[in-house]
C-alpha cells in the first residue's frame, strides 16, 4: 500500500507571503494610536461604516484564504482561517463594538500566523 505524501505549500516562491504580510499589516495594524501600543488598520476603520465597511473588510480577508487555497493549503487550515474571518465579519458589523473588536482580535494577523505555523510544520 502506498502512502500519499502531504501537500506542501510554498508561499515564498512568487512573493505571495510578502503580499499576505502587507495585507495583514494594512488591515490590522497600519495605524498606531498615539501614546499607546494599540494599533488598528483598514479593517477597523471600515467597521465604522455600517454594513458596507464590514463587507469590504471581509473581501480583503478572503483574499488571504484564496491565496492559501491556490497554494494547496489543507481544508483544516482553510476552515480555521474561515472561522476567524466569520467572527471578524459578524462582530465587525456592529459599528463601535466592531472597531474595538478589530483592535483586539486582528483576524488577518491570526490567519497569517496560522499559515506560518503550517509552513513551519511542513519543513
Amino acid at each position: 500500500m502506498t502512502t500519499v505524501p502531504p501537500i506542501t505549500i510554498d508561499l515564498t516562491r512568487d512573493g505571495t507571503l510578502e503580499r499576505l504580510e502587507f495585507l495583514a499589516w494594512f488591515t490590522d495594524s497600519a495605524i498606531r494610536i498615539p501614546g499607546t501600543s494599540r494599533t488598528f488598520g483598514a479593517d477597523g476603520f471600515l467597521s465604522l461604516i455600517p454594513g458596507v465597511g464590514s463587507l469590504f473588510g471581509t473581501a480583503m480577508s478572503l483574499y488571504m484564504v484564496a491565496e492559501a487555497l491556490r497554494h494547496g493549503a489543507p481544508a483544516r487550515l482553510l476552515g480555521r482561517m474561515g472561522l476567524n474571518i466569520a467572527a471578524d465579519t459578524v462582530l465587525g458589523a456592529i459599528p463601535l463594538i466592531g472597531f474595538l473588536f478589530d483592535m483586539a482580535f486582528k483576524a488577518n494577523q491570526r490567519n497569517l500566523n496560522l499559515l506560518r505555523q503550517h509552513l513551519k510544520e511542513q519543513s
